[in-house]
């Protein structure tokens, strides 16, 4: 399994983190520190709504203040610090995401990767961290998956530095409605006049209206071989809707058809 050159660097900034500062260890919080500076995570982090600057501060006073480290007078022959040793933690995190990213067919582990597979290990002051921010793994899936962001499209376009010298462009389809990405409007079809009458289903049709009108249980569900009808009755009450020949608790509904191939198309998690 591959990694790609710019988690190659991560990881070699996150143990030299540990190393300078003589720290024993190499933990998931040294990894996401300098996730921080990676440019595919910090802007996974940006789009779940992460201050990626204010993340990285308080991940550098917890590795100052909390992990233990070798003592001055223990080192090498001109007084480098004994190499940190990585956590059993840090080794699962890389193992997760390796195998996350070979369960998706894909080649090479990166940054995002690596950044959901730290959500696996709950107990770990990452996680913790993450979780301040009001990050959560399905928001990570949520972005790397499909593209779709917790930041508003209007918003300024976050600006990745890497020691403030370095950017990187937010990518442009991250804000989009995900209802108009992987969905089909059938009200604005049947308005357009692309949905023809319903013909020789009108009890079905009448049945599923009268359950969607009710207070509870209002899941109505067609089973069926294909072809015998199911879109048909959906494609109908979307005309009927449109007609105003439904009650008024559902005149203002608005249905919309999922495109599973498009929503899976693509698709590093599923």
């Amino acid at each position: 399994m591959l990694i790609s050159d710019e988690l190659e660097n991560t990881l070699k900034r996150a143990f030299e983190r540990a190393r300078s500062a003589r720290h024993e260890f190499v933990s998931p919080e040294h990894l996401l520190y300098a996730l921080t500076f990676d440019r595919v995570a910090s802007d996974v982090l940006y789009h779940c709504g992460a201050d990626v600057t204010g993340l990285r501060r308080e991940l550098d006073a917890f590795l100052e203040e909390t992990m233990p480290c070798y003592p001055e007078d223990q080192g090498g022959e001109h007084g480098e610090p004994p190499e940190p040793q990585y956590t059993l933690g840090m080794q699962f995190v890389l193992q997760v995401a390796a195998a996350n990213v070979r369960a998706a067919g894909k080649e090479q582990i990166d940054g995002a990767s690596v950044l959901a597979a730290i959500f696996r290990d709950r107990e770990s002051h990452a996680v913790y961290f993450l979780g301040k921010q009001r990050v959560t793994r399905l928001d990570v899936l949520r972005y790397i998956s499909h593209g779709i962001s917790k930041v508003e499209p209007d918003e300024s376009d976050f600006d990745f530095d890497e020691e403030t010298d370095s950017e990187t462009d937010a990518e442009e389809s991250s804000g989009r409605d995900p209802l108009s990405r992987f969905c089909v409007n059938l009200n604005e079809r049947a308005a357009r006049g692309d949905i023809d009458p319903l013909i020789g289903r009108r009890n079905e049709l009448d049945r599923a209206i009268h359950i969607l009108a009710r207070r509870r249980k209002n899941n109505p569900v067609f089973v069926g071989d294909a072809g015998v009808g199911k879109t048909a009755i959906v494609e109908g009450l979307a005309l009927a809707i449109y007609q105003q020949e439904v009650p008024r608790c559902l005149a203002d509904t608005t249905i919309y058809a999922l495109d599973m191939g498009r929503l899976l198309a693509g698709t590093k998690y599923r």
